[in-house]
């Protein structure tokens, strides 16, 4: 009997290749005939109410782990868990939710973003992940900002009228 030859495991323990199988089971499996509309298992597990966005959104953290065991850096898996964030968040919404997870597909990204540090951590490729936290950040700041100016814009408004 020869022993057997194992290729070696990355240090995140899935290779390359299963995380891109995972990557496209989740976010590119089936495709729409006739359109260049592709979508996984994601869009369709998130039919199920709650617990389908839930179940997906584990299964994507295999790929943010994968990436904080090759000791990517830090505000990479960062924006790999806004990512699943804005996915999983997003993706609850009955219906428009679905249709999201079809053009979001936060998994092909987060993919994307493991394979680019091949080669090692670049200088600008942190910090293009630091000014994507930066927007992410804005917009939330944005969401929460905004109503609270329309409801004191509206309480002033009222008070003059008396």
């Amino acid at each position: 009997m020869t022993p057997e030859i194992l290729s070696p495991r990355p240090k995140g323990g899935l290779t390359d290749e299963q995380l891109e199988q995972l990557a496209g089971v989740l976010d590119d499996a089936f495709h729409i005939p006739g359109t260049k509309i592709r979508f996984g298992l994601d869009p369709i597990m998130g039919l199920v109410p709650g617990l389908g966005d839930v179940i997906t959104g584990l299964l994507s953290f295999l790929i943010v782990f994968a990436a904080w065991r090759r000791g990517l850096p830090r505000i990479t898996v960062l924006r790999m868990v806004a990512n699943i964030g804005i996915d999983t968040i997003v993706g609850a919404i009955p219906i428009l939710g679905d249709v999201f997870d079809v053009v979001w597909k936060s998994n092909r990204m987060n993919y994307n973003l493991l394979v680019r540090y091949r080669g090692g951590a670049r200088t600008d490729l942190v910090l293009r992940d630091w000014l994507f936290f930066a927007l992410l950040l804005l917009c939330l700041a944005a969401t929460v900002a905004i109503p609270i100016a329309v409801v004191v814009g509206v309480v002033y408004l009222l008070r003059g009228r008396q």
